[in-house]
């Protein structure tokens, strides 16, 4: 199984925990999936889950939760996280090839892991098998046009183009919601230590730099593709 590493929860989980808590604070992207793709009473796969984070809000009214993570570590995590919940599961395994039977899933959410746009096919294909007809894949996606956050990421990746992986999810039939939040910080000092694991050093100075008190104004993009409830004949 090919793994694409996460540097930043995988070195440093403690620290991404903080970050984790500052994301959304203004709880927009979660508005932004609700009125999407509902999940209340469904079976619901959050695919590269981390430690488990987003797993429990899914879990309040969701039929069923499982997490699909391919970081052992990170699925120990994601287990003590959630043992508690009766329905939350986590697996091991990667978005290519996911732990799970053919149409089992009504969504599969997936927030900032493996799919960054071209490349990431054999998980799109995955996907819509374990999807239901009617079910929805929704991708959430930082959003490299958005300053300032979206400047310091293209600056930081090379050969990320925010224009061209919009037109690729544009021709995978994904429909586009922009959404835009703020990262909170209790210190100051837990922001700039976030920044320095998003970014090069060069980049995260800069960005220090360019940010003033506990808060970040960050973009992002909500993909959603739904699978069809019907045969589709050529037209």
């Amino acid at each position: 199984m090919h793994v694409l590493p996460s540097p930043n929860i995988w070195q440093w989980p403690e620290l991404y925990a903080v970050e984790n808590r500052a994301q959304d604070s203004t709880g927009e992207i979660w508005r932004a999936l609700r009125a999407e793709c509902d999940w209340v009473g469904q079976d619901v796969v959050d695919v590269g889950c981390g430690d488990g984070f987003h797993l429990s809000v899914f879990a309040t009214d969701a039929a069923s939760v499982t997490g699909v993570e391919p970081h052992p570590p990170l699925v120990e995590r994601a287990k003590a996280r959630t043992h508690d919940a009766d329905n939350i599961r986590v697996l091991e395994g990667g978005a290519q090839r996911l732990p799970l039977p053919d149409g089992c899933a009504d969504l599969v959410h997936a927030r900032t892991a493996y799919f960054f746009g071209p490349g990431c096919e054999p998980g799109l294909m995955e996907t819509d098998r374990v999807l239901r007809p009617g079910g929805a894949l929704a991708i959430v996606d930082l959003d490299g046009a958005a300053p300032p956050y979206g400047r310091w990421l293209c600056d930081d990746v090379r050969g990320y183009d925010p224009v061209a992986v919009q037109r690729f999810f544009d021709e995978q039939g994904f429909s586009t919601r922009h959404v835009r939040t703020t990262w909170r910080f209790e210190r100051r000092a837990d922001l700039e230590a976030v920044l320095r694991i998003e970014f090069s050093a060069k980049v995260a100075e800069r960005a220090i730099a360019e940010t003033a008190g506990t808060e970040i104004p960050v973009g992002y993009r909500l993909h959603v593709r739904r699978k069809p409830t019907g045969i589709i004949l050529p037209s």
